[in-house]
């Protein structure tokens, strides 16, 4: 369906707001759809988003520095979803033996589990909302999303 007709807005100022309000409206329905498939698993997206970087790094450890800086969404509050994901034994945090400043962060067995039955529903989900594009057209998406954040 065209955004015109998601919206219901006729006109827009120019092709580059009807581009951003798209690009607004897409990232939120795709958004929504990890969140449906989220919630029953009892995590939200930026708790997947953590799992899924602590996966990537298994076994080594990582910092809540480096998380934040590594996660999608930059206004999510790390330390905080770490605290969660660790209430939940799906993470934990030990002292660093060379500097006792430094936390690290790893992903429990529990976590490592939860993040495999996520990744597969999300990825099942992710093949059925994309599968109207052809694998040209998403490389293409991509070129232009990247090009358009500079």
């Amino acid at each position: 369906m065209k955004i015109q007709d998601e919206i219901r807005q006729k006109k827009f100022k120019s092709e580059y707001q009807k581009a951003h309000i798209n690009i607004l409206f897409t990232a939120a329905w795709l958004s929504q759809q990890t969140v449906q498939i989220l919630k029953p698993l009892g995590i939200s997206s930026q708790q997947f988003n953590i799992l899924r970087i602590l996966r990537g790094m298994h076994p080594e450890p990582s910092s809540v520095k480096l998380l934040t800086e590594r996660m999608i969404d930059k206004m999510s509050n790390a330390s905080r979803l770490v605290d969660k994901l660790e209430a939940k034994k799906l993470v934990q945090r030990i002292e660093s033996g060379a500097d006792r400043r430094r936390v690290d962060v790893f992903i429990t067995p529990a976590g490592l589990q939860l993040i495999e039955t996520a990744s597969i529903a999300v990825e099942d989900r992710l093949h059925k909302d994309m599968e109207l594009l052809s694998e040209e057209e998403a490389f293409r998406l991509n070129e232009l999303l990247d090009k358009m954040r500079g």
